[in-house]
């Protein structure tokens, strides 16, 4: 995991690799709320594979001829996974646009309509409890690809499941997933950074052009192209994959028209073409990458211990106060408040202490002070930040041997990644 140094389970991991195939990683959400059965707006209770929350949500908004804002859901899943999650398109109210609805099951792609029914409430992001997976886990340290792997396989599953029960007691570091940077191409938080230090045609650079050795070769032409300068030919290479992409290089197209030099505003106009949820994702993934390094160094002093000057929140992320240090170490202990860490911003404060200082330590050598994330020539996509907690409960855990591998099931909180789970239980990089 990107900027993720520090593992908190001292067990030898089981190696192995994930999503071998994309069945292999299932992601169930766990709801916050539920439709009623009636109501103006329309919930569909999708499965999907190998496709992005957002690009569902465009396919199913370019069918029926609306405003994508219209469409709502309560947090992104893996693209890599089968998956299964509410979305929900508001003001719907007549049988007819119910009838439009029903007529697309089946025809979005890698997509199934599980479920469709009214709701009085729309769905909006965060709005759920956390996930669920199984997740197979194959090619486990010590497997033989002939021969009877049984007495292998049993023995990863008995060390997965102390750690998994050592993550129980202990909790998860919080750390982001690649998920949040881009794999392969890894740029997001890049392109962040850019916005950041107010480098709009950087951004947009690194965003369109940029190529990358791991990412398909079509994929790397296109890029190759804008980067010597050539819009129009980068359009032409550009596959269907690069849809956002090519959102951006027609706003360019247009500007190219009409100015000789692409100026910020051109290069915001880009920006602004996209999905406003991916706008905010880069200047998020920034905060991630740095966020990653704070918990790496949290972790060290204790990942269930309470510090003195740590700023805690409880489990609605409100900010607790005025306890003594061994009344705040049992709320930490039994996971009523979590210890946090900064997701740099303009208003986040710091931590006290010894946890303070390590905090400022390491926004320092960044090079950045909070003021910087104010991003003055798109204020929108700056943020104030906020203290996220720097661990994760998890829960319902379990692994069992399977004649192809581990298989590992758990619970965790929402805007939390499995794949930190698996790093502490592989102890390889994960993706």
């Amino acid at each position: 995991m990107l900027n993720a140094n520090v593992y908190v389970t001292k067990d030898k991991g089981i190696g192995g690799t994930i999503r071998n195939r994309y069945e292999d990683f299932y992601v169930e959400e766990i709801p916050e709320i539920v439709p009623e059965g009636e109501g103006p707006n329309i919930w569909i209770w999708i499965e999907k594979i190998g496709r992005t929350t957002l690009d569902v949500m465009l396919d199913i908004s370019r069918d029926l001829h609306i405003d994508r804002k219209r469409m709502g859901f309560a947090g992104m899943k893996d693209k890599k996974a089968l998956t299964r999650q509410w979305l929900c398109v508001a003001n719907m109210d007549s049988e007819e646009q119910l009838k439009q609805v029903e007529d697309l099951a089946g025809n979005i792609y890698k997509t199934q309509f599980l479920k469709i029914i009214r709701g009085r409430k729309k769905l909006r992001m965060g709005q759920l409890k956390g996930n669920k997976f199984k997740i197979l886990i194959k090619d486990i340290n010590g497997m033989e690809t002939d021969g009877d792997n049984t007495e292998i396989i049993s023995d990863a599953a008995s060390r997965a499941s102390k750690i998994l029960k050592e993550l129980e007691f202990t909790g998860v570091p919080n750390y982001f997933g690649w998920q949040r940077f881009g794999k392969p191409r890894t740029n997001t938080h890049l392109v962040g950074e850019a916005l950041i230090h107010n480098d709009l045609k950087e951004a947009v650079r690194l965003y369109i052009g940029n190529p990358s050795p791991e990412e398909r070769n079509e994929n790397q032409l296109a890029r190759q192209a804008y980067d010597d300068g050539n819009l129009e030919k980068s359009f032409e290479l550009m596959p269907k994959g690069m849809r956002y992409e090519k959102m951006m290089i027609k706003e360019l197209l247009k500007e190219s028209k009409k100015k000789d030099i692409l100026d910020d505003d051109s290069y915001k106009r880009a920006i602004h073409a996209l999905p406003k949820p991916l706008q905010r994702m880069f200047v998020n993934a920034y905060q991630s990458f740095i966020f990653n390094n704070v918990v790496s160094h949290r972790v060290k002093m204790g990942l269930d211990k309470y510090i003195d000057g740590d700023i805690v929140i409880d489990n609605e992320e409100r900010i607790v106060r005025d306890k003594t240090h061994e009344e705040f170490q049992h709320l930490v202990s039994n996971f009523e408040v979590n210890q946090t860490s900064p997701l740099f911003g303009t208003k986040v404060p710091f931590a006290e202490g010894e946890v303070g200082d390590m905090e400022k330590s390491i926004l320092n050598s960044y090079n950045l002070t909070r003021e910087d994330f104010e991003c003055p020539k798109m204020p929108k996509l700056g943020s104030h930040g906020l203290r996220r907690s720097m661990r994760f409960q998890i829960w319902d855990t379990m692994a069992s041997s399977t004649d192809e591998g581990v298989l590992v099931e758990f619970s965790i909180n929402k805007g939390s990644y499995a794949t930190a789970v698996l790093r502490e239980v592989m102890k390889v990089d994960v993706v």
